[in-house]
């Protein structure tokens, strides 16, 4: 397999866009979730590109392949998080 440039990858920059917008988004949450919720909401939007990133250093399509599925895993789990604070009114639509 033919290692990756990471920062080249579409996938890589766009989720490095997502954590940017996370950091926007949680700014203005509660002090109370900052320990919380926020902590959660950010850890997991840092791993999706950090998973992207460690994932081309392997050697194989395989091992690639699982990094990516751990990436997406996040994904789904920031946008479980998203859903919560929404749910619970902690910021609007339109913020997203």
């Amino acid at each position: 397999m033919a290692r990756h440039n990471f920062k080249k990858l579409k996938i890589w920059q766009e989720s490095m866009s997502l954590v940017n917008e996370t950091y926007k988004i949680v700014r203005d949450f509660p002090d109370y979730e900052k320990f919380n919720l926020v902590s959660q909401i950010i850890r997991c939007a840092v791993s999706i590109p950090s998973n992207i990133a460690e994932g081309t250093s392997k050697s194989t399509d395989k091992h690639f392949k699982t990094y990516l599925e751990n990436s997406l895993g996040s994904a789904f789990e920031w946008e479980t998080q998203i859903i919560v604070a929404y749910n619970e009114n902690i910021f609007q639509k339109k913020n997203l």
